[in-house]
């Protein structure tokens, strides 16, 4: 029979292992483009960068829709609605009707 006590020391020692193994990491990987510096703050963007980074985002949507406009037919046009035609539509109606007729018959019998 396992002992319940020690599998729980068991854990919690495992436990502590991995915290201490993470502690150690973690200041590694704050400063490996998280966006975090090493004391958890967020590192902030000063006004131009701002406006370089929304400049060159608006010349790319600029660039995708002057290429996709010259083209013509590189943006999918709707799907047309089908449209049934009256004489089929009377077709689909009397051969439902017919089967119809048959069920009714079937029953009757």
């Amino acid at each position: 029979m396992v002992n319940i006590a020690e599998v729980v020391k068991d854990l919690q020692r495992q436990r502590e292992v991995l915290n201490k193994a993470i502690a150690a990491l973690t200041p590694l990987t704050a400063k490996n483009g998280t966006g975090l510096s090493s004391n958890g703050a967020r590192r902030t963007l000063s006004a131009a960068a701002r406006q370089k980074i929304a400049a060159a985002q608006r010349a790319r949507w600029a660039r995708f829709h002057a290429t996709t406009s010259a083209k013509s037919g590189s943006r999918r046009a709707p799907k047309p609605v089908r449209m049934m035609s009256p004489a089929a539509r009377r077709k689909i109606a009397a051969a439902q009707r017919a089967r119809w007729a048959k069920v009714r018959q079937q029953k009757a019998a």
